[in-house]
C-alpha cells in the first residue's frame, strides 16, 4: 500500500510543551545530518531544485528531506535524536522541536537527558523524552501510536484527552468515536520488524528495547510466575491451559504484581496467548484504574516540586472517561407547522 506522509514543522499544545524539559533548546533541531539513504531521496533546497541526497551531507533550516516510492532516510540532529522517514515522505528543517505526520510512517528516537521532541499526528499529540517511539498515520485518520521504549503523553487536542503511553505499549485514535483507545501491549520483537527499523542501523537504544523483550519472554518461562499461576489453576501448561484456566492464574499475579510490573506481566501474557489478548488486555486496564500512577509516571511527579513555574496536565496511565461522539442525523428533523391529523380525515 502506498502512503503519503508530509511531516511539518508546527506549533504544540502548550500544556505539552509544559510537560517536556524546561532546557529544551529548538537550535538543536535547526540543521541534521543525512545519515542513511534507502532508495530514492533527494534534498529539496529553499528556492531551488530538488536534487539527490548523499551520506553525511548537512540539510539546513529552510530546506526538505524527500523520499520517493520504496525509499526512507534517516536523519540525526545536533543533540544526536533521530528521525527516520518512510515512503513518500516530504519533510522540513528547523522551526522548533515539532514534528507534524499527515500521514505515513515515522520512527523518533530522543536521547535520554538531551531534550525531548513533540509529534503532532492529526488531532493526536505526543510529547516525548528520552525515548524511541513508531507512529503511524493510515489515510483513513486513523492513529497508531507505539513506544518501543521509555515513556510518551499522548494528548488529543479536541476534547483534552491526555494519557501516558510506555515501553511495549500501543494507543490507537479512532476517528470515528474521536476518542483515544486503551493502551494495549505489544509484542515489541514483531515492531522490530519494521522497516524503519529492520533497514537501518542498530537503534542507540536498542539495548533498552531488548530489555524490554526480554523481560516480555522471562514472565511465559518454563516455572517463571506466569507458568507457575496457570499450572495452579489446573492446567498442564500455559500453551494447553483453557481460556478459564489461563485467565485464572494471570488475574490472580495481577492483583499482586507492583505496579511497575504489570505492563511487563500483560506483555509476557499477550506474547504466550496471543488468542487471549482482548482479556488480558481489559482485566490489565481495570487493575490499572485502581492502582494508579506507580513507577511511570515518575517523570510527571517531578515536575510538581519546580516552584513558580507552570504545571502541566497530569498524564496519568489509566485512560479517561471522554463523552463520546454521536454523529447528528445526515438530514435534521425539522417540526412541521402542521397539525396531526384528525381520526377519521
Amino acid at each position: 500500500m502506498e502512503r503519503r506522509c508530509i511531516l511539518l514543522v508546527a506549533p504544540l499544545a502548550f500544556a505539552l510543551v509544559n510537560w517536556l524539559p524546561h532546557n529544551l533548546s529548538a537550535e538543536d533541531f535547526e540543521e541534521a545530518k543525512v545519515t542513511q539513504v534507502v532508495q530514492d531521496v533527494k534534498v529539496v533546497p529553499a528556492g531551488s531544485a530538488a536534487r539527490p541526497a548523499a551520506m553525511n551531507e548537512t540539510v539546513r533550516r529552510g530546506n526538505a528531506v524527500q523520499t520517493g516510492t520504496q525509499s526512507r532516510s534517516e536523519l540525526t540532529f545536533r543533540d544526536q535524536t533521530i528521525t527516520r522517514l518512510g515512503e513518500k515522505t516530504i519533510y522540513n528543517i528547523g522551526n522548533g522541536r515539532t514534528i507534524e505526520l499527515g500521514s505515513g510512517q515515522f520512527l523518533l528516537y530522543v536521547p535520554k537527558n538531551k531534550g525531548g521532541a513533540q509529534v503532532k499526528m492529526g488531532p493526536v499529540t505526543a510529547a516525548i523524552t528520552g525515548t524511541t517511539v513508531l507512529g503511524n498515520v493510515f489515510p483513513d485518520g486513523i492513529v497508531e501510536f507505539v513506544v518501543l521504549e521509555g515513556t510518551a503523553c499522548i494528548h488529543l487536542d479536541s476534547v483534552g484527552q491526555t494519557l501516558q503511553v510506555v515501553g511495549g505499549q500501543m494507543v490507537v485514535y479512532d476517528p470515528i468515536l474521536r476518542r483515544l483507545e486503551d493502551p494495549v501491549e505489544v509484542d515489541l520483537q514483531q515492531e522490530l520488524g519494521s522497516p524503519l527499523v529492520r533497514d537501518f542501523r542498530p537503534l542507540p537504544s536498542a539495548g533498552l528495547i531488548e530489555g524490554e523483550i526480554h523481560s516480555q519472554r522471562q514472565v511465559a518461562a518454563p516455572n517463571g510466575d506466569l507458568d507457575s499461576a496457570v499450572r495452579a489453576a489446573g492446567a498442564a501448561s500455559i500453551k494447553t491451559a483453557t481460556p478459564d484456566q489461563f485467565m485464572q492464574g494471570f488475574n490472580s499475579l495481577l492483583v499482586s504484581y507492583p505496579p511497575s510490573q504489570v505492563r511487563t506481566l500483560v506483555a509476557g501474557a499477550i506474547r504466550a496467548r496471543p488468542d487471549l489478548a482482548d482479556r488480558i488486555n481489559a482485566a490489565a486496564g481495570r487493575v490499572r484504574r485502581v492502582q494508579g500512577y506507580g513507577k511511570d509516571a515518575k517523570d510527571y511527579k517531578s515536575y510538581k516540586e519546580y516552584k513558580g513555574k507552570e504545571i502541566p496536565e497530569p498524564c496519568p496511565p489509566w485512560n479517561q472517561p471522554v463523552i463520546p461522539f454521536i454523529p447528528g442525523p445526515l438530514t435534521p428533523q425539522i417540526n412541521s407547522p402542521e397539525k396531526p391529523p384528525k381520526n377519521g380525515d
